[in-house]
């Protein structure tokens, strides 16, 4: 099971917007700090890299070509220099990063997919997931992901899962993770989450929803919970802006949400980050157990004879190639017969 107790860490942090070299390199400053302070575990936020596409939500789709483009060009393949330098980083450190980007498709110049891994403390990457379905407005910025990533690593400080924002609504992608014995879940959200004007009423409260969210799935899993969400700095406000007063207004007066850790019965536990910086929680994975006894909904408090629930966790491709026959092509008259 590994060790039973160990420090995690929350990077509530703000990337340098659409740069992901500069935030990768910011990342793993982050990482050698919260090393050097003891953390095991390091948690980063939905698409730290290279910042979150809040600009989807503040413009109409026939404006927002050149944001989308932008994006676009700063957005990172799994297997390029920015996501090697947080494995190296991750390894350097001894320690375990969860990261989430915005990633490549190598199968489309226009393609991305809403990413995460989880790195262990060598530098594999042990979980690579792609969000399952974007939300609302992420829908104008990336694809449909897969089952591929519904894993629950085994590590030695404990078993480690994870979901991506509105993932964490979706009760049979979180029941995917609980099944496989999951004892730490990592859930990653944007700085803001724009839904209507915020001088309407009804408006998204994303710090709410959050905690709400994580709450329910720490109670039901019996799991600790780490909840990191992005910020939004200054040139990341101007740069989505655009010299527009009204939608630097929305952006401002949107509720930023926080980073925080909770315990298996659904309690907040450790640090709660609003303004920048590394929060921090000690999980003590034995605790855990007695939660189960109440109602373990991987195991006794379950009817497997009436509710069968099947996950596809194969990764999808666009397209399967079959290379040709190498026998010698038949010809004359014969080649036209069919085969017996």
């Amino acid at each position: 099971m590994g060790n039973m107790k160990f420090w995690a860490s929350a990077a509530h942090i703000a990337p340098v917007y659409l740069d992901p070299g500069a935030s990768a390199e910011k990342a793993c400053s982050v990482i050698a700090e919260a090393a050097r302070n003891g953390a095991s575990l390091v948690v980063f936020s939905e698409s730290f890299l290279p910042g979150f596409p809040v600009w989807a939500a503040l413009y109409p789709p026939i404006q927002s070509h050149q944001h989308f483009k932008r994006f676009l060009r700063a957005s990172v393949y799994i297997d390029g220099p920015e996501i090697e330098r947080v494995r190296k980083a991750a390894s350097d450190n001894g320690v375990f990063v969860s990261i989430g980007f915005s990633e490549r498709n190598p199968a489309s110049v226009g393609g991305l997919w809403n990413s995460n891994i989880l790195i262990s403390d060598t530098g594999q990457i042990l979980i690579h997931h792609r969000k399952l379905v974007a939300t609302f407005f992420e829908k104008l910025v990336w694809d449909p992901g897969d089952g591929a990533g519904l894993v629950v690593a085994s590590t030695r400080i404990g078993r480690i899962g994870g979901l991506i924002c509105g993932e964490n609504t979706n009760p049979l992608a979180r029941y995917s993770l609980m099944t496989q014995g999951e004892q730490v879940h990592i859930s990653s959200y944007p700085p803001i989450w724009p839904t209507r004007v915020p001088t309407e009423s009804d408006n998204y409260d994303n710090r709410a929803a959050n905690r709400i969210r994580a709450s329910a799935h720490c109670f039901e899993a019996k799991c600790f919970g780490i909840v990191v969400a992005g910020r939004l700095d200054e040139s990341a406000c101007e740069s989505i802006a655009s010299d527009d007063p009204a939608i630097a207004a929305i952006i401002d007066a949107s509720p930023r949400a926080s980073s925080f850790f909770l315990g298996p019965t659904g309690a907040p536990m450790g640090d709660e980050m609003i303004d920048e910086g590394i929060g921090y929680a000690h999980i003590d994975l034995d605790d855990c157990v007695e939660q189960k006894r109440f109602h373990d909904v991987a195991a006794g408090y379950n009817r497997f004879d009436i509710f069968d629930v099947v996950v596809n966790r194969t990764r999808r491709k666009p397209i399967r190639f079959v290379e040709g026959s190498t026998e010698e092509p038949r010809r004359g008259p014969e080649a036209l017969a069919l085969p017996e």
